[in-house]
């Protein structure tokens, strides 16, 4: 290769895996989440010209950080009740347990997962909008994001009231929504109350909606119920928002953000938080990507906001991991 470069994380675990040989690596895929496969997937069919330094490399940092872990947080379902509700509160604690524990009640939710949008549109077009809410309560955001797109306007306002009011959904209509789901899945339904939904449930829906779309059904919602809408608009993440994250975690974020990318995504940025993310490069990068985006000319707003959007993805994917935190490193502590 003529110059080095700096794999992503994404890129790192394709390139891991691709050394592993196809039946070692289809293992350890059957352990990940239906998001996870499908980008590491993508990263493994598209990565190319991989140098054996690189591979040499990742294998050597695999090596390092299995050497450092141990055999600590292999418990039992109590312990990781108890050590979720010291760390969050019962209130958040359920909730993350919820989607922990609750697998093997909603098979069919679970299937939809695995499914592009288009095929969870068809399969839930039909339905009551209560049933659309639970099921998009269910979906990762973005997933919910892109069915919700396929429904008219004035359904998506309609759906995401729902989300952000449901507050769990009882034995018997989890039964029944997965009934309905066994029509084309099979699976069993249990008896466990799951909480679903809710008003950062639809905010972080609306926060992968295009953003005519996202503004229009905002102004539904806060039509239908202004309190509740208000409530909504204060949880979602924005690209703006970014200027909150401590200067540690916006470097690891543009560690995995392409070059082309963050150029777009600050053409629509003020310059506050432009100079936060230039403040957190080298003095030569910063120069160049200044000079950059003096010399480009006009883009589309769509193509701006898609920028944006996908580089919120990824913090999103980093603050889920930990490895970053939204909002701030300042105010509480942890440990």
């Amino acid at each position: 290769m003529a110059e080095s470069r700096t794999l992503t994380g994404i890129e790192k675990a394709a390139v891991f895996l691709r050394s592993l040989g196809e039946e070692d690596a289809a293992e350890v895929l059957r352990h990940m989440d239906p998001k996870e496969v499908q980008k590491v997937g993508a990263t493994m069919a598209t990565l190319s010209n991989v140098s054996r330094g690189e591979v040499q490399d990742v294998l050597t940092g695999f090596v390092t950080r299995v050497e450092e872990q141990t055999g600590f947080g292999i418990g039992s379902q109590d312990y990781v009740r108890s050590m979720l509700v010291n760390a969050l509160g019962e209130d958040k604690a359920k909730n993350v347990l919820d989607k922990i524990l609750s697998g093997g009640n909603t098979s069919g939710l679970d299937q939809l997962k695995w499914m592009d949008a288009r095929g969870i549109y068809e399969v839930i077009k039909t339905e009551h909008p209560q049933i659309i809410a639970i099921v998009c309560s269910f979906l990762e955001p973005d997933q919910a994001a892109q069915v919700l797109g396929m429904f008219p306007d004035r359904d998506q306002a309609n759906v995401l009231l729902r989300v952000a009011t449901l507050e769990g959904v009882q034995p018997t209509a989890l039964t029944e929504l997965n009934m309905i789901l066994e029509k084309q899945f099979s699976g069993n339904a249990g008896g466990q109350t799951a909480t679903v939904g809710g008003e950062k449930t639809a905010a972080d829906i609306l926060n992968f909606i295009e953003g005519t779309v996202e503004s229009a059904v905002m102004e539904k919602i806060k039509e239908a119920e202004p309190e509740l809408g208000q409530k909504i608009e204060d949880l979602m993440f924005v690209f703006e928002n970014l200027g909150d994250v401590d200067d540690r975690g916006l470097q690891t974020l543009m560690r995995e953000v392409q070059t082309d990318q963050l150029l777009l995504a600050l053409k629509g940025a003020d310059e506050n938080l432009k100079e936060k993310f230039f403040n957190n490069m080298s003095q030569r990068a910063a120069e160049m990507l200044r000079d950059d985006l003096e010399a480009s000319g006009p883009v589309r707003v769509s193509d701006v906001e898609a920028a944006q959007k996908a580089i919120l993805v990824t913090a999103r994917d980093l603050a889920d991991k930990g490895e970053i935190m939204l909002g701030g490193g300042g105010g509480e502590e942890f440990l």
